[in-house]
């Protein structure tokens, strides 16, 4: 009995060990995260990726998409009665109490710099009536903005639910889509803000470790992570060096260390292995006869070193392929060529009538006036002519 009890811990230490260092071998890293992306954050090009579109718990990371979905659909000035049910809420909190007011901006300042799972519960039933509305309300928001294909929301704050699950690479979609938004990204990046409420006066911290700086990374934007026992510690970081913005996802590592270690070597691997190249907008492309135009600046990143082609397709497709793989693709809007402005008949017909009129009286004006002058010529030589006569008589 001694001896199985052996094997199978042995066993497991080897499963622990394989599962804690499976290497990405396209990209030569070695991550401890179950699941993990590196997402060009304007083109949404994946440079790296583990598992990426395998269904997991996300812990607090929900707060990304909790954050912007308020940002983008309700009026942060608006008050907040906070209710029991919220003051009830499991996990890290800002303390709210029963019957206080606080505006909704500063409950979004709660849940995504301090993590307050009361401030999300708060959040919910302000804009839905309930948690489980607003979180169906969420899913299919982020389902049309983001095109997220494999999640679904249960709650705003991401404790553990079976039915509340995500995948790495929807949350790079959902975080790309978040870092267009200004005042998102003040947020993301925060590492501090005073809070005072009815009970509680305090400077709330940011828990992401990078973002704060107790792990020094540079060109780090912002950052959320996450933990509970069924998801293990999750991590949501965002940084730009060098004109190139980059979102790393890491999702399950039994150890926060581990979350930090493998963000900063997906980070790594970006900045040294990739450069952007942006299409400026208005850029003109031929095919065929026809033309077409970027109506913006287009953004794509490719390997440093790498022969990377342009092809334009006939419908406007303009594809980005580098040593043969497609790296990105976009559609461009066609350029009409411009028509000559057509008159309608009758104005033409009117127009053509009043030049020729107008260049018929200029024709007869000039006869007249030269057939007066030869008169008056004749008139002033006739007479002179008699006058000499009358001289001779």
């Amino acid at each position: 009995m001694l001896k199985k009890i052996y094997i199978m811990i042995i066993i497991a230490s080897l499963n622990f060990f394989i599962w804690a260092s499976t290497t990405l071998a396209d990209e030569g890293l070695s991550l401890h995260s179950e699941s993990a992306i590196l997402m060009e954050a304007e083109s949404g090009q994946v440079l790296a990726e583990k598992n990426a579109n395998q269904q997991m718990y996300p812990a607090s990371v929900t707060k990304i998409a909790t954050a912007i979905y308020v940002i983008e659909n309700g009026n942060l000035s608006e008050e907040v009665e906070i209710s029991e049910n919220a003051t009830e809420a499991d996990g890290t909190t800002v303390f709210l109490t029963e019957g206080e007011e606080v505006s909704l901006g500063k409950l979004v300042k709660g849940l995504l710099i301090n993590s307050g799972n009361d401030a999300g519960v708060a959040i919910a039933e302000h804009m839905s009536g309930s948690v489980s509305k607003f979180s169906e309300e969420m899913t299919e928001f982020f389902e049309e903005k983001a095109g997220i294909e494999n999640t679904n929301f249960d709650n705003p704050h991401g404790l553990y639910n079976d039915n509340h699950y995500t995948t790495a690479e929807d949350l790079a979609k959902i975080t790309k889509y978040a870092l267009q938004n200004d005042q998102f990204v003040k947020l993301f990046g925060m590492k501090s803000v005073d809070w005072n409420s009815k009970t509680w006066e305090t400077t709330i911290l940011n828990h992401h470790r990078m973002v704060k700086g107790e792990i020094p990374y540079d060109g780090v934007t912002g950052g959320k992570n996450g933990f509970v026992s069924q998801s293990g510690f999750t991590l949501v970081t965002t940084a730009e060096q060098e004109g190139m913005h980059l979102i790393a996802v890491t999702l399950k590592t039994p150890f926060a260390e581990q979350s930090y270690e493998d963000t900063a070597e997906l980070l790594d691997y970006g900045f040294e292995n990739y450069e952007p190249f942006t299409i400026d907008e208005g850029t003109s492309f031929m095919t065929k006869g026809k033309e077409f135009k970027n109506s913006e600046d287009l953004t794509y990143v490719h390997e440093e070193g790498s022969k990377v082609e342009e092809e334009i397709k006939e419908d406007g497709k303009l594809v980005i392929e580098d040593n043969g793989e497609l790296l990105k693709e976009f559609q461009l809007d066609k350029v009409e060529k411009k028509q000559p402005t057509m008159m309608k008949n009758n104005q033409i017909e009117k127009e053509d009538q009043e030049s020729i009129a107008g260049s018929l009286y200029l024709y007869i004006g000039i006869g007249v006036a030269g057939v007066v002058l030869i008169i008056v010529l004749f008139l002033l030589w006739r007479r002179r002519k008699k006058r000499k006569n009358n001289i001779f008589i």
